[in-house]
C-alpha cells in the first residue's frame, strides 16, 4: 500500500514538473526591463514600423514580430523584409539608436529592410553579445567601422547588396568567431586583407562584385574550414597562389570575372576533392588545365570560359553515364578531339576552341559546338585558321574529315576537265542569277524599319519540327490531358482569363495537386500550327532559370493545343510597376528603385543568355513589359517566347548573301518579323524597358508611331553625361530616390539611351548591358585605382568601351533629330563644371555636343 501511495505522489510531481516546464517560456517572454521596453517602442518610431507588425499595448515579446526574448530580456530583433509607415517611407534613415539599450541582444537581422545611411562605429563598441548581423539589401552607404573588429562573439556578418566603399577593415582577422563573412556586392576597394586567414572557423566568405584588387593573399590557404570561397567580379590580378591547396574541406570556388593570370597551380585541386563548382571564367589563365580537375567525383559544374587554356582533353571516362554536372569551356585553345572524359556532362559549352574530328553519340545533342574545327558541324572555323592553329604545335590538321577516294591517274585528267566544264557553266549561270537579281533587288528594295528605326540584318527563321520527330515531348514537362485543364481553368472561363496573347489565350489555373498554373489555349482555327510547335521547339532546345518554366502541354484535340507553364504571382513588369495597397494607405504603390534595378538585371541575364550563349544566337522579337514576367520574389522569367527565331552567324552576312536575299513585301514585314528581328532588335526594344523603368511609362510600345517619336523626341534631350540632375525631369514621379540612387537611375538612363541608337551596329551588345546593370555607378563615375582596368581593351572587348561608343555616336544621331529644342542652351559651358569628374563614356566632339531644353 505504501508503495502505491509513493507512486502516485511521484506521478503527481511529475505532472507538475511538466506543467512548470511548459509554461515556463511564456513567463519568460514577459519583458521584465522597462529600459528595453522604452527602447523597442524608440525603435519602432525611428524606424517607422507599422502597427500590424509590432502594435501598441501588447507585451512586445509575445505579440510583436521578429522578436524574441529570454530571461526577460531582448534576445533577437529580426526586421526582415517589414514596410515602413507613410511618413517612416518619406525620410528613411540608419536610425536604430536605441539598439546599444539591449545588453544581451544575440542577433540583428534587417535584411531587405531599407536603411539609408551608414553604420554608426558604436556598433562594434556597444554591441559586445552580437552573435548574427545581417544587412543584407538595406541601401547602406559609407565605409565599414573598423570597430566592427571589436565584436568577438560574432559569427555571422552579412552586409552584402549595399553601397559600401572604401576598404575592407583589417580588424575583421579579429572575428575568430566569424563563421560567414559576405560583403559581396558593394563598392569595396583595396585589396584583401590577408589577416582573414586566420579566421579558422570561417566557412563561407563571398566579396564578390566589389573592386576588389591586387592579388588573392596567400594567406586564404590556411582557413581549414572554408567550404563556399567566391571572389568573383572584382579586379584581382596575379597568380592563382598555391597556399589555397589548404582548402581541403573546399566546395565552391568562384573566381570568375577578374584578371587573373599564369598557370593553375598543379596541386591547387587535392584529390580526393570534395569541390562541386569551379569557376574561374574570364580571366587570363593559360597553359594546361589540371588533369586532376577531370576526376573530382562530386563536381556538378565546371566554368573555365574565356581563358586561353591550351591542351588535349584526358582520355579516361571515370562515369558511364551523363550526370547533372554542366561544362563550359568556351572561348579558349583546347584542340584535338572530343574524347569520353564528357561522357560524365550533361550539358556542354565546347564553342570557340579548335577541337577537330568527328562529333561522338555522347556529345550530340547536349552540346554548343560552334566556332571549333570539328568535322560535319555548321558554324565552324576556316581551313586556314584551322590549319594554322595546328601547323604553329607542329600538329597536323585533319582537313574537316578524310579526303574523297582517288579513282586513279588513268581517270584523273578527264575528272578534272568535267569538273571544270561543269562548274565553267555554273558560273555562268549563277552570274546571270546575280545580275538579275541585283536588277530585281535595286527595283523594289525598300528599306526595312521598325517605327522609323533600322533594325538590322535578317535573322533566320526557325523552322519547327514536325510533332514526335525532332521534338522530344517527353522532356517538356507532363503530359496533361484536355480534361484536367478544363477543371484546373473552371471551363475556361472568362474569370479565370488573363489576356488574349498573340500566340494564344492565357488562363489561371489550379492544377489538382493546388498547384497555381498559367495554360495557353492556343486556337489552330485563328492562329497557324507553326506558332505553338515553334514554342515547344524553343523549349525542347534552351533553358535558363531566366526563362518562364513549362510544366507541360496537352495535343490531344485536334484544334486546339495547350501549353502549361508555371504561375508567375506578381504577374508582368507592365502590370507591376503600379499595384494595388492594402487599405492603410489609398491609390497605388509603385515598385521601389531597387527592385527596378533587379528586374532590368534579371531581363537582361535572360537576354544575354538567349545573345551569347546559344549557339547560333537566339533573337526573342518581343522584349516589352508584358513579356517580363514576375514570380513572388521579383525575379525575371522571361515569356512571349513563340516569336524567337535564330540569328545565323552573328547576325553578319557577306555581300553575296544579302544580294541573293529578296526583299518581301510590306505585308509579309510585321513590326519585328524575321527580315527585321535581329540582336540588335532585342537591344533596343530592351532599351525601351529601361526607359520605361526610369520614367515609368512601360507601355509606350503599344502607342502610335507618332505618339512613340514624339515622346522619344522630349525624353532623351534630359538624358546627358553631363548634368545628372536633368533626368530628374523624365523621372517617374512616383519613385523617392535619394543622391546615391539618383547616380543608379542616371545610369540606367545613359544606358537606355545608347540601346535606342538609331543604327543598329551601333547599340551595345546584351552582355555588356547585363554588366553595365550590376555595376551601374561604373557607368558614370570611374574610381580611379581601377580606371586602367575599366579602359583596358582585350579580345573579348570591353563593356564600358562598348557603351562609349554607342554614346558617341547615339548623341549626334539623336542630336540630329532634335537639334534644338525651344529655348535650348549649348551645353558645352557646364563642361568645365564636370571636368574633374570622370566618366565611363568619353564627352562628345565639340560638333556632337547635344542641345538640351530649358
Amino acid at each position: 500500500m505504501v508503495d502505491q501511495r509513493n507512486i502516485g505522489v511521484a506521478l503527481v510531481l511529475f505532472y507538475l514538473l511538466l506543467l512548470s516546464l511548459l509554461f515556463k517560456p511564456t513567463v519568460e517572454q514577459r519583458l521584465s526591463s522597462s529600459i528595453e521596453f522604452t527602447a523597442l517602442f524608440e525603435l519602432r518610431s525611428s524606424l517607422g514600423l507599422k502597427s500590424r507588425d509590432w502594435p501598441r499595448k501588447v507585451d512586445p515579446c509575445s505579440s510583436w514580430n521578429g522578436i524574441r526574448c529570454e530571461n526577460g530580456s531582448v534576445f533577437e530583433i529580426n526586421i526582415s523584409g517589414f514596410r515602413r509607415t507613410t511618413v517612416g517611407r518619406q525620410n528613411p534613415r540608419f536610425a536604430v539608436d536605441s539598439l546599444v539599450n539591449f545588453t544581451r541582444l544575440v542577433s540583428f537581422n534587417a535584411s531587405k529592410f531599407l536603411l539609408p545611411g551608414s553604420i554608426p562605429d558604436w556598433f562594434g563598441r556597444r554591441l559586445l553579445t552580437l552573435q548574427v548581423l545581417d544587412l543584407r539589401s538595406c541601401n547602406i552607404t559609407g565605409v565599414i567601422p573598423s570597430s566592427i573588429g571589436n565584436l568577438s562573439n560574432l559569427s555571422i556578418l552579412y552586409l552584402s547588396d549595399n553601397r559600401l566603399t572604401g576598404a575592407i577593415p583589417s580588424s575583421l582577422g579579429r572575428l575568430l568567431s566569424l563563421s560567414v563573412l559576405d560583403l559581396s556586392n558593394n563598392l569595396l576597394t583595396g585589396s584583401i586583407p590577408p589577416g582573414i586567414g586566420a579566421l579558422s572557423q570561417l566557412q563561407i566568405l563571398n566579396l564578390s562584385s566589389n573592386s576588389l584588387r591586387f592579388s588573392i593573399p596567400a594567406q586564404l590557404g590556411d582557413l581549414d574550414s572554408l567550404v563556399d570561397l567566391d571572389l568573383s567580379s572584382n579586379s584581382l590580378s596575379g597568380l592563382v597562389p598555391e597556399d589555397l591547396s589548404g582548402l581541403r574541406n573546399l566546395q565552391r570556388m568562384v573566381l570568375g570575372n577578374n584578371g587573373l593570370t599564369g598557370l593553375l597551380p598543379v596541386n591547387l585541386f587535392r584529390s580526393p576533392s570534395l569541390l562541386q563548382v569551379i569557376v574561374l571564367r574570364n580571366n587570363s589563365f593559360t597553359g594546361e588545365l589540371p588533369e586532376v580537375i577531370w576526376s573530382i567525383s562530386g563536381l556538378n559544374l565546371l566554368d573555365i570560359s574565356q581563358n586561353n587554356f591550351t591542351t588535349e582533353l584526358p582520355n579516361f571516362a571515370s562515369y558511364d553515364n551523363a550526370t547533372a554536372a554542366v561544362l563550359d569551356i568556351s572561348g579558349n585553345k583546347f584542340y584535338g578531339s572530343l574524347t569520353t572524359v564528357l561522357r560524365r556532362f550533361s550539358s556542354m559549352n565546347l564553342s570557340e576552341n579548335y577541337f577537330e574530328g568527328s562529333v561522338p553519340d555522347f556529345v550530340l545533342g547536349n552540346a554548343s559546338l560552334g566556332t571549333n574545327c570539328l568535322q560535319n558541324v555548321s558554324n565552324q572555323r576556316t581551313l586556314t585558321d584551322c590549319v594554322s592553329f595546328y601547323g604553329e604545335r607542329g600538329l597536323s590538321f585533319d582537313n574537316f574529315g578524310p579526303p574523297p577516294p582517288e579513282s586513279g591517274k588513268s581517270n584523273s585528267n578527264r575528272n578534272r576537265i568535267i569538273l571544270a566544264a561543269v562548274l565553267g557553266g555554273a558560273g555562268f549561270i549563277m552570274l546571270l542569277t546575280l545580275f538579275l537579281l541585283l536588277v530585281l533587288r535595286v527595283r523594289t528594295r525598300r528599306r526595312v524599319s521598325h517605327r522609323g528605326i533600322d533594325v538590322g540584318q535578317v535573322c533566320a527563321e526557325t523552322t519547327p519540327p514536325s510533332p514526335g520527330l525532332a521534338i522530344n515531348f517527353s522532356s517538356l514537362g507532363d503530359l496533361f490531358t484536355y480534361q484536367q485543364l478544363l477543371q484546373a481553368t473552371g471551363n475556361f472561363t472568362e474569370a479565370n482569363l488573363i489576356k488574349h496573347g498573340h500566340s494564344g489565350d492565357l488562363f489561371k489555373g489550379i492544377l489538382e495537386s493546388g498547384l497555381p498554373v498559367v495554360i495557353k489555349r492556343v486556337d489552330l482555327q485563328s492562329i497557324k500550327k507553326e506558332v505553338y510547335l515553334s514554342e515547344l521547339d524553343f523549349f525542347n532546345r534552351f533553358t535558363h532559370t531566366r526563362l518562364v518554366p513549362l510544366l507541360g502541354h496537352c495535343l490531344e484535340k485536334e484544334n486546339e493545343k495547350f501549353l502549361v507553364y508555371k504561375y508567375m504571382p506578381n504577374g508582368d513588369l507592365l502590370s507591376s510597376l503600379y499595384r494595388k495597397i492594402n487599405s492603410e494607405t489609398d491609390g497605388l504603390q509603385s515598385l521601389d528603385w531597387i527592385t527596378r534595378l533587379k528586374i532590368a538585371i534579371g531581363a537582361a541575364e535572360g537576354l544575354s543568355y538567349l545573345h551569347h550563349e546559344c549557339t547560333p544566337p537566339i533573337v526573342h522579337r518581343d522584349v516589352r513589359a508584358s513579356s517580363i514576367l514576375l514570380d513572388d520574389k521579383f525575379e525575371v522569367r522571361l515569356g512571349s517566347l513563340s516569336k524567337f527565331c535564330l540569328q545565323e552567324d552573328d547576325g553578319r552576312q557577306n555581300g553575296i548573301t544579302r544580294l541573293l536575299q529578296l526583299p518581301r513585301s510590306s505585308s509579309e514585314r510585321g513590326s519585328s518579323d524575321s527580315s527585321t528581328a535581329l540582336c540588335a532588335y532585342d537591344v533596343y526594344c530592351f532599351g525601351m524597358v529601361l526607359l520605361g523603368l526610369v520614367t515609368g511609362n512601360l507601355d509606350m510600345n503599344a502607342s502610335s508611331e507618332t505618339e512613340m517619336k514624339e515622346w522619344l523626341e522630349q525624353t532623351l534631350p534630359y538624358i546627358s553625361i553631363y548634368d545628372k540632375e536633368l533626368v530628374t525631369k523624365i523621372l517617374d514621379p512616383s519613385l523617392l530616390v535619394d543622391e546615391d540612387l539618383l547616380e543608379e537611375v542616371w545610369a540606367m538612363a545613359i544606358m537606355a539611351r545608347s540601346c535606342l541608337n538609331l543604327k543598329p551596329s551601333r547599340r551595345p551588345l546584351m552582355r555588356y548591358l547585363l554588366k553595365a546593370l550590376e555595376n551601374p555607378l561604373r557607368v558614370v563615375r570611374e574610381d580611379h585605382s581601377s580606371s586602367a582596368r575599366l579602359r583596358r581593351t582585350s579580345s573579348r572587348g570591353s563593356w564600358n568601351a562598348a557603351l562609349f561608343g554607342s554614346w558617341r555616336r547615339s548623341s549626334s544621331d539623336i542630336a540630329a533629330s532634335t537639334t534644338r529644342a525651344e529655348g535650348g542652351a549649348d551645353h558645352t559651358s557646364s563642361r568645365k563644371h564636370h571636368s574633374k569628374e570622370i566618366f565611363i563614356f568619353p564627352e562628345p566632339p565639340p560638333q556632337e555636343t547635344e542641345r538640351l531644353p530649358s
